[in-house]
């Protein structure tokens, strides 16, 4: 499959989004709202749930199913205080020692004079901060689109795994596209230069982990919730130094083989 196949297939009106795993992998799911300083960004969700028996801190993007849900979540594209939001909850993840799992499906942080205006790029900087230095463990997925900064600030963790049909690049096609050629029609030829689907990010080891979309939803989140468990099990048994510190040599082996 062509790389922009993947990227029509990431951004699809049909593809599931963060509620609908958090519906199928977690239980008791308790919303928490607001950043405490602005408001409540309604592109990121968050609150705490259970995994099994493990009480954890989930997180994530979205960009809501029919055309009133996606205005009200801003098409999936977070301002500063979606992620001040994240940061609050991660912060009281750490306080209560839940491990943290994040959902990414964001065409990128909201690019607008208000967002820049209120910190979007701090906001942005202190997430994926916040993330590295967790002394709890972390899991992110990328569930479609994982666009820039605005999905790196909440994939800082110790596994960063995809869907097979998602993509995750540092810009859009269309982005690069018009930057390179000028030309936003080229976004095909971008999006095989860019490398963003699943398979490439994982030959590269910038990705865990690839999940398979070749079976129904119920059961791939069930692979995906066994899966979880097993990973915040491995991680929680680590001393909190050394869980810190493969964290830290994860992403800075990234890229290290190919320079």
């Amino acid at each position: 499959m062509a790389a922009y196949e993947k990227v029509s297939l990431a951004r699809h009106k049909d593809r599931a989004g963060t509620t609908d795993y958090i519906g199928k992998i977690f239980t008791h799911f308790v919303e928490l709202h607001g950043d405490r300083r602005f408001c409540d960004d309604k592109a990121v969700t968050g609150g705490i749930a259970l995994l099994f028996d493990i009480p954890v801190t989930v997180v994530g993007i979205e960009r809501g199913k029919d055309l009133s849900e996606r205005v009200k979540k801003n098409f999936g594209c977070a301002h500063p205080e979606g992620y001040r939001k994240a940061i609050r909850l991660f912060k009281q993840a750490e306080k209560f020692g839940r491990p943290v799992i994040c959902f990414v499906d964001t065409p990128g942080a909201y690019p607008g004079i208000g967002a820049e205006e209120r910190g979007q790029g701090q906001a942005i900087a202190e997430s994926i901060t916040e993330m590295l230095s967790l002394k709890v463990p972390t899991v992110s997925i990328i569930t479609g689109e994982g666009g820039s900064g605005g999905a790196l600030a909440l994939a800082a963790a110790d596994e960063v795994w995809m869907l097979e049909n998602a993509i995750y690049s540092v810009i859009s096609p269309e982005g690069c596209a018009s930057i390179l050629w000028k030309d936003a029609t080229k976004a095909k030829e971008a999006a095989e230069c860019l490398k963003l689907t699943a398979q490439d990010l994982y030959s590269f080891g910038v990705v865990d982990r690839v999940f398979s979309e070749d079976k129904d939803f119920d059961a791939l989140c069930e692979e995906i919730k066994g899966a979880l468990l097993e990973a915040v099990r491995e991680k929680a048994a680590l001393p909190k130094e050394e869980l810190l510190d493969r964290r830290y040599q994860k992403f800075r082996r990234i890229g290290r083989e190919f320079l």
